[in-house]
């Protein structure tokens, strides 16, 4: 019987995905748990898996949006009729739904008729036509990451694409020992290309969510400068450990978890007709990607040690950038915090991340004139900026967890009592 495949909900804000290209073809044979296409969410590119038996029958959209339960392939038995299925889910899509175009007779045929055997690939040699070799974007952007040549991998793929497990599985035993080619000069005037670009579906969601956020949410500041001499003193110390490495960063989350377990108000979300204020301290860390802004979670961040905060930043962060986090990863936040510190940004305020009350602006750390036991002397100075939902915090309240966790901070020692 023909099974009509529909696009899933991947994230828990996805309203549409977008088809990036298929890994299979009509006509070919499918197993549960391969691949079948990739799909561009509002968080991740993530491979679109086959739950069933049988053989491709049908493509509706090849590439580009998809709405959540949008018709996307048939899968059935080898020359099965499945014309009568698939008008029956296209008259039962919602009516904001676009049906996918009926098969014609040319797919009809190829559906019927035994595919091709694929014929032999060459390896593609070394030179600096990278960008032509034929791979998958997931496969691509984890071959950057780890620094892997696509030349050098043979692809598993339909004509000898590269995909996700082929750069997964590289050793290096299959690089090819073509000689490079020699470096092209330099381009000193390359073309810009400028006009209308698509918007990606992470852009989409962050445009509307952080709109809504915005106009929906009374949103109030609150600044305060922190004093870093002791902070810094006391990482310094810490890392002189071979095997411990902690960042400010780590440091600030610490002990905003730390502040937030004091001030359980400020641990809050709006739900419209009640507030939740949460037992589990969740803090979400803003992390900049190629097409917009993740928010990995740091689950229980108010019982664990900053060393460990360190380590789940990074992997996540590295999930992030490399589009393979999981949306289980980026959910639970009861509390975020954006740190643009590291670009030199001394002051800023953030847009609230929903449902959370509050979410922390750190800046960087600058020297300045400071007064100290009456006189004028050179300080360590960050400035921290708390955006506050109005319906759930006030000013005192907001107020009064900054002045908390001013003094976390700059007694880094109290985060561990």
């Amino acid at each position: 019987m023909a099974e009509i495949i529909r696009m899933p909900r991947m994230s828990d804000t996805m309203e549409e995905g977008n088809i990036v290209g298929w890994l299979k073809k009509v006509g070919d044979q499918v197993e549960p748990g391969d691949v079948l296409a990739e799909v561009e969410t509002d968080k991740a590119t993530m491979e679109l898996e086959s739950y069933h038996e049988g053989y491709l029958l049908y493509i509706g959209i090849k590439e580009g949006p998809v709405p959540v339960d949008g018709l996307l392939a048939v899968i059935g038995e080898k020359g099965e009729d499945y014309k009568a299925a698939l008008e029956a889910a296209q008259s039962a899509a919602p009516a904001a739904e676009e049906s996918a175009p009926a098969p014609d007779e040319a797919q009809i045929k190829e559906t019927i008729s035994p595919s091709p055997a694929p014929a032999a690939v060459s390896s593609p040699s070394l030179t600096s036509a990278d960008t032509k070799i034929k791979a998958s974007p997931l496969a691509k952007s984890i071959a950057a990451e780890k620094g892997i040549p696509l030349s050098a991998v043979q692809g598993s793929g339909d004509n000898g694409r590269i995909i996700k497990r082929d750069v997964e599985n590289y050793t290096g035993s299959g690089a090819s020992h073509a000689p490079a080619a020699p470096m092209a000069a330099p381009q000193l005037n390359p073309t810009v290309q400028y006009g209308e670009a698509p918007i990606s579906q992470m852009r989409k969601v962050i445009a509307k969510r952080l709109a809504e956020s915005k106009f929906t949410s009374p949103h109030f500041y609150l600044t305060i400068e922190i004093n870093m001499d002791a902070t810094i003193k006391a990482r310094k110390a810490i890392n002189e450990d071979p095997d411990v490495k902690i960042s400010y960063n780590d440091i600030v989350i610490k002990a905003a978890a730390a502040a937030l377990r004091k001030h359980p108000n400020i641990n809050a979300s709006w739900l419209g007709d009640k507030i939740a204020v949460h037992q589990e301290v969740n803090i979400g860390v803003a992390v900049a990607v190629p097409d917009g802004l993740v928010v990995p979670v740091i689950k229980n961040a108010d019982v664990k040690p900053m060393t460990l905060i360190n380590a789940e930043v990074k992997d996540l962060a590295g999930k992030a950038r490399s589009k393979k986090i999981k949306p289980a990863e980026m959910q639970g936040n009861t509390f975020t915090i954006s740190n643009l510190g590291m670009f030199g940004i001394e002051e800023f305020t953030a847009i609230i991340n929903p449902p959370d009350a509050c979410i922390l602006a750190v800046g960087t750390i600058v020297q300045k004139p400071v007064v100290k036991d009456g006189a004028i002397a050179v300080g360590n100075v960050m400035k921290v900026t708390l955006s506050c939902d109005h319906r759930i915090v006030d000013g005192a309240s907001g107020a009064q967890f900054l002045q908390t966790l001013r003094s976390f901070i700059e007694n880094p020692v109290r985060i561990l009592v």
